[in-house]
């Protein structure tokens, strides 16, 4: 059996909104850690950069983008927390992805001792818009359709959901730090700008996957839909309307989800509403069984 040590990996999640969200456990945790570890490629906290973090830390952090988590983290994040303590910062709640969960096991397999501290996420905050959360199904990825790759590996998941009258959180691709492949054809290394998918960009890739696979997972002009935007800080939106009507809706700054509705109950109806597109074509008497 591994032998355990005394030194621990923290696995602390930020919350949703600013550097001020984090748990008084976790700010504690973090002020008291050798090394700080900010996990940025599946998510983004509010804009804020990592100065701020390191100013309201009182400590350095260093980025831990896609190639260090997947490629080097058993050098760089799990071997020096064998002799010191190490937090690895996570936006939103630690055990939402599974690199997290990749990375909790992989360090319990050589002895270190692993914490989690919890935090909000948008698994939950995606309740605010009215719906509940015992009524959800299936959450689902919507990545960047390119050129000649148009993956809907979504599509029958969110069919399944609907079929028992669930709702689907779709959470919407982020792209941060992706290699540009004709600066590399070059010889350079160079990054492409981050790109952050829209509610708008989101509700016209599954309405191009309905007109695909023709299996009425859902109704692109009476489903109801709900788009989330900045779940957690000052500036949150939330709009709902059918698919074709979100495609025109302007949800401003990062990060963005979508909802589609299953069945939906009057009274979650009764909060929905406050922020239904005005003259939407939804109405509770077309919604599908």
């Amino acid at each position: 059996k591994t032998k355990t040590l005394n030194m621990v990996l923290y696995v602390v999640g930020l919350g949703l909104g600013n550097e001020k969200d984090i748990t008084v456990r976790g700010l504690e945790i973090v002020k008291s850690c050798d090394h700080i570890f900010l996990e940025a490629y599946t998510s983004i906290l509010g804009g804020v950069p990592k100065e701020r973090l390191e100013e309201f830390y009182g400590k350095p952090v260093t980025i831990a983008d896609r190639g260090m988590c997947e490629n080097d983290a058993d050098d760089l994040i799990i071997e020096p927390a064998k002799e010191k303590n190490v937090s690895f910062l996570v936006v939103g709640d630690p055990v939402c992805a599974t690199t997290h969960t990749d990375l909790i096991l992989r360090a319990r397999e050589v002895g270190v001792k692993v914490e989690v501290v919890h935090n909000a996420s948008i698994m939950g905050a995606a309740g605010s818009c009215g719906l509940q959360l015992y009524s959800f199904g299936h959450t689902v990825s919507i990545p960047f359709f390119r050129e000649n790759w148009r993956p809907t590996s979504f599509y029958p998941k969110i069919k399944y959901n609907r079929l028992g009258g669930m709702h689907t959180l779709c959470l919407l691709d982020i792209k941060v730090k992706e290699p540009d492949f004709e600066a590399m054809m070059k010889g350079k290394t160079k990054f492409l700008p981050p790109r952050f998918m829209s509610v708008s960009t989101a509700a016209e890739q599954l309405i191009e996957a309905e007109e695909t696979i023709k299996e009425q997972a859902y109704n692109v002009d009476s489903t109801l839909c709900i788009g989330l935007a900045r779940m957690g800080q000052e500036t949150q939106k939330m709009v709902a309307g059918t698919l074709k009507e979100l495609t025109q809706v302007d949800m401003g700054e990062p990060l963005h989800s979508l909802i589609i509705c299953g069945e939906l109950h009057d009274l979650e109806f009764e909060v929905v509403k406050e922020f239904l597109i005005e003259g939407s074509s939804f109405t509770m008497e077309k919604q599908e069984s």
